[in-house]
């Protein structure tokens, strides 16, 4: 166990005298996993692959056992449009969850995996922040178990699997052609100079050149298809239905017909497991899966949601990025398609975001601005709005900065009010559970109330063209969707066979539209649609839209420029 300093003794001085999240989490008292999972869970170690003192697997066949039991509340942690100035999501969700706990409820945490893309880049890591945090907190940001790992090496097996039937088969005109090869490999870092490659250079032995690339992990097919599968059969299957590119007749040509799928569940037999780890406050928390809510669906696996809430009383899941893309994703692809009923959205806002959105520059944010913090509105009450389209409850969390004046909390409450939605202050960061507490109580009381009634933005019946439409329009406040000629005959070629799989769009998330500085509530422009892909096994179609990118970049000063270990092999820097 480690040796730290106790929440009661530091809690109150965090506004005044901030310790950085990395001192914190090296100073939480962790207990030993198999501690947690008893106490907490009532689960034997026996059903625990361990990871170290401090992480563990929770085995399948002890999954397998929790079937008929009752679920429990789940709750969806999302947030307004992200700025630079901060939302924190996923502090919200640790600081919930541990509230929760605080209050008498059987509570569990829902989070995924961290990327070390963001993590050596810009965005920094992904465990919670100051006293609202999952531990160990290096590690969860790092290596981890080596989930990451997998997913890249079994993508990266299919892609060989590729280049390799392309060597032996150059000639046979019904095999695949390595002209329509849409299948690109991975790599769990932000590099830019990878987006676009050519391989096969040196010679005949070397294979047939061709261009490819390489996406960051997040984005690859298989981290969405381990994050929707409901067991290993359901792996291999979708597995086995990726589409990796086609024919000279242009027929589909998939993971299946290069007989790549079992060995690619081969090398994702332990990843499929959910993860056990634990908040600074001793709560559990499973963290499995990652993909990005901007080129992704942006959830944790469905395995691990459906076992919490197995277990807990109350589940305490977060989407990625702002509403309109982490929880549009949650609710039209992983609920549909695991059966999820979620019972209540928690929105994240910070009174600094919200001035961002209303004009305001970084440097100035620490000034009270009610004029700015009222125009930033705007895009807290489109999120709000968004929501109500699914038939779900909101409650607001003001998620506090040290910074943030009575006056303006106030605002936001006021205006919250006159929404019909009720805001919670919490200081989940500074004071742990205890800051939070306000924030469980009415969560609470609005789950026990009942009245959300969850259903998708659109059926599955619905065409792909519309269901994009839809979208676009009902939550993006665009005017509509446009499309070259290729791209609209791509679509309406896919209608056929796939016109039932729902929509994971890829696009910026700085904003409601595809131009990244356009902060607020922008109305009235058009969506543009750059390319499709089409996810066979994961069961969706990407619709990538402006100019995101599935292969991320380091920014002019990475974050890993500051990471380094100390004399004692302490691991400083990391954020």
């Amino acid at each position: 166990m480690r040796k730290g300093t106790t929440m009661a003794k530091v809690k109150n001085d965090q506004h005044t005298n901030p310790k950085s999240d990395i001192e914190i989490a090296q100073g939480a008292n962790m207990l030993p996993i198999e501690k947690v999972a008893a106490e907490k869970l009532g689960i034997g170690a026996e059903h625990l692959e361990s990871y170290g003192h401090y992480k563990a697997k929770l085995s399948l066949d002890y999954i397998d056992t929790l079937k008929e039991k009752k679920d429990g509340k789940l709750i969806l942690v999302t947030a307004i449009s992200p700025t630079t100035a901060g939302e924190g999501k996923t502090t919200t969700t640790v600081g919930l969850g541990d509230a929760l706990n605080r209050i008498g409820k059987r509570a569990i945490i829902c989070l995924r995996e961290p990327s070390l893309g963001p993590c050596f880049g810009m965005k920094g890591g992904a465990a919670g922040g100051g006293y609202a945090q999952v531990v160990p907190m290096e590690d969860i940001n790092l290596h981890f178990t080596g989930d990451f790992h997998a997913i890249g090496a079994a993508n990266n097996l299919l892609a060989a699997m590729i280049d390799n039937h392309i060597y032996w088969h150059e000639n046979d005109k019904t095999l695949l052609d390595n002209r329509r090869v849409t299948w690109r490999r991975a790599l769990d870092m932000n590099d830019r100079s990878l987006r676009d490659i050519v391989t096969s250079l040196g010679g005949v032995a070397n294979g047939a050149p061709r261009q490819g690339g390489f996406d960051i992990t997040v984005a690859s097919e298989v981290m969405a298809i381990l994050c929707l599968s409901k067991d290993l059969t359901d792996l291999q299957r979708r597995l086995g239905n990726i589409i990796v590119g086609y024919s000279r007749e242009r027929k589909p040509v998939t993971a299946n017909d290069l007989q790549a799928a079992g060995a690619m569940s081969a090398l994702l037999k332990d990843a499929i497991k959910p993860n056990l780890v634990q908040t600074m406050e001793n709560n559990p928390a499973f963290i499995h899966g990652g993909p990005f809510a901007n080129i992704a669906h942006g959830c944790n696996t469905i395995m691990a949601t459906q076992t919490a809430l197995k277990l807990g009383e109350y589940v305490v899941t977060e989407a990625g990025f702002g509403a309109d893309l982490g929880a549009e994703k949650f609710f039209d692809i992983k609920c549909r398609k695991a059966g999820l009923k979620p019972d209540l959205v928690v929105l994240v806002a910070t009174i600094r975001a919200l001035k961002m959105h209303g004009g305001v520059e970084k440097a100035d944010l620490k000034e009270e601005n009610l004029a700015a913090l009222e125009a930033g509105f705007v895009n807290l009450e489109r999120h709000v709005s968004n929501i109500s389209h699914f038939g779900m409850k909101t409650v607001v969390a003001i998620n506090k900065f040290s910074a943030d004046t009575a006056a303006e909390v106030e605002m936001v409450k006021q205006k919250c009010a006159e929404l019909g939605v009720e805001a919670v202050e919490s200081d989940h960061w500074g004071n742990g559970s205890a800051g939070a507490e306000d924030l469980a109580k009415a969560v609470v009381a609005s789950v026990e109330k009942g009245e959300s009634n969850f259903h998708p933005l659109y059926p599955d019946k619905m065409t792909l063209w519309n269901k994009i439409r839809t979208i676009a329009t009902s939550l993006y406040g665009a005017e509509d969707v446009i499309a070259d000629k290729k791209i609209r005959e791509q679509i309406n070629a896919l209608q056929k066979d796939y016109g039932h799989f729902p929509i994971c769009i890829a696009k910026t998330q700085y904003s409601f539209s595809t131009d990244p500085d356009l902060r607020g509530a922008p109305s009235g422009h058009a969506v543009p649609i750059r390319e499709v892909r089409l996810s066979g096994g994961a069961e969706f179609l990407v619709v990538v839209c402006g100019e995101i990118m599935t292969m991320p970049g380091l920014p002019r000063v990475p974050a890993a420029t500051n990471i380094h270990i100390d004399k004692d092999g302490r691991i400083a820097g990391l954020f």
